[in-house]
């Protein structure tokens, strides 16, 4: 007997990044020296004292359900975290918190769009938008944007692509996975074309907030967007700045209407997030944020390391982002001298010859690729080295970037790229294995496809 699935999931692909997680996954498995750089999460371990909060709530029986958008006690302290962080004003019940930040964005869409409805992304953006609208029946509408706009969205662009039928616009800031952040008067200006068209609601993915650190402070758009407070549904979490991925807790502030039929929809499909989670977030939220500092500089530092490397090399350049822990490259010529078709091929060759398993760029809907994740043991600033990503523009398969500082794509890129002599790049050089926590080199064997 042949099985059907319904026609809405044709739209749709799997996630690209965990595609490649678990591919990555099951070389290891197999005995394949393999570096995994799918999916986008730190390297370090959650902070004791949050793990201490869930062993405590574990052994005091809080492990029944809650209320479906949170216990009364962690809405509060994102409320509070939204007042003293980003001067928003909201109450607990206009605050829900669900199964992390991406069930959070699906609710959005669910609540927000009919069938026809459009939803205005800019590329590159996070590989579920278009498909999270996709599921909702809604049409995403994808404005690029590029090194020379500093992969932010101009107001002229957004105006451009409203339409009667134009009902979400998905914000992410700063953003996976150009590193790219708005600042205050760039969102201002966004929020002046959006002003003129009232029956757009603004989702505003922050959940990279706490990792900046541009010159200007960082800026919600409800902030520096007042006006727009009753229709911005702000977005955020505690998987990435608390190191907490796997707890699965993000959180959301917007209008009451909005935010009850986000409610509505989570009470008919997960209804509350992990009981013993919400207790270990309420830690992170009101606890000692020490951690979020030092896990903050690590990052930069790394972030400094990589883009510094990435453009001591000949052909090779890389625009600093304002934050997250992603790095953008562009290295078409390598592709290029490579003599390689596009971005999978790229992957294919890297993950063959250089053990290091990638996402195409062409998921994330831009002419730049997936960053690179800069992740490595805490303290071993060294390890950056480790990153590596590429890419193609959307619909024109042979337009690639990469990001390349790892031992092993250096012995690679070494054929693509003349020698490069600066003392970043002889640095790289000379960082062994064992300092770059690269393991050794891959086993020779089968060679495997990269999925398409």
């Amino acid at each position: 007997m042949s099985l059907t699935v319904s026609n809405r999931l044709s739209r749709v692909r799997p996630s690209p990044t965990m595609a490649v997680t678990a591919l990555a996954a099951e070389l290891r498995a197999a005995g394949r020296d393999v570096i995994g750089l799918g999916a986008g999460e730190p390297d370090f371990d959650t902070p004791e004292h949050i793990c201490e909060a869930a062993i405590v709530a574990i052994r005091a029986g809080r492990t029944r359900y809650t209320a479906v958008e949170g216990i009364a006690e962690l809405r509060q302290a994102v409320a509070e975290k939204f007042r003293r962080d980003n001067g928003l004003e909201y109450t607990a019940d206009r605050v829900i918190v669900s199964g992390g930040a991406k069930q959070i964005c699906y609710n959005v869409c669910q609540a927000v769009l009919d069938p026809g409805d459009e939803a205005v992304i800019q590329a590159p953006y996070w590989v579920s938008y278009p498909d999270m609208v996709r599921l909702a029946a809604g049409e995403p509408v994808i404005v690029e944007t590029g090194l020379e706009s500093g992969f932010r969205m101009r107001p002229e662009q957004l105006e451009a692509v409203i339409t009667s039928r134009t009902r979400l616009v998905i914000l992410n800031s700063p953003g996976n996975p150009s590193g790219a952040g708005y600042r205050r008067d760039e969102l201002a200006a966004l929020g002046e074309v959006l002003a003129g068209h009232p029956d757009i609601v603004v989702a505003t993915d922050e959940i990279y907030e706490p990792i900046w650190w541009a010159d200007e402070p960082f800026t919600s758009f409800a902030e520096a967007c007042p006006a727009l407070l009753e229709r911005t549904v702000t977005i955020n979490g505690v998987s990435k700045c608390y190191a907490m991925t796997g707890w699965r807790i993000g959180y959301a502030a917007g209008p009451a209407t909005l935010i009850g039929a986000m409610k509505k929809i989570q009470s008919q499909s997960t209804s509350n997030a992990c009981t013993v989670s919400q207790y270990a977030a309420l830690a992170a939220l009101t606890g000692d944020q020490s951690c979020v500092a030092d896990m903050n500089r690590a990052f930069r530092q790394r972030h400094d390391f990589v883009v510094a490397a990435l453009n001591a090399i000949d052909g090779v350049a890389c625009r600093p982002g304002e934050g997250t822990f992603y790095a953008f490259a562009d290295a078409r010529k390598a592709i290029a001298r490579l003599g390689l078709a596009d971005d999978t091929d790229l992957c294919q060759m890297l993950l063959n010859e250089a053990g290091v398993a990638l996402v195409p760029g062409s998921a994330f809907g831009s002419i730049w690729t997936f960053p690179a994740v800069v992740r490595l043991r805490p303290g071993d600033t060294a390890g950056c080295a480790r990153a590596a990503a590429i890419g193609p523009r959307r619909g024109r398969r042979g337009h690639l970037t990469w990001v390349a500082a790892s031992p092993r794509i250096l012995r690679l890129l070494r054929h693509a790229a003349a020698p490069c002599h600066s003392p970043v790049a002889q640095l790289v050089e000379r960082l062994t294995v064992n300092q770059l926590v690269a393991g050794s080199s891959p086993a020779r064997g089968a060679r495997f496809r990269y999925p398409r």
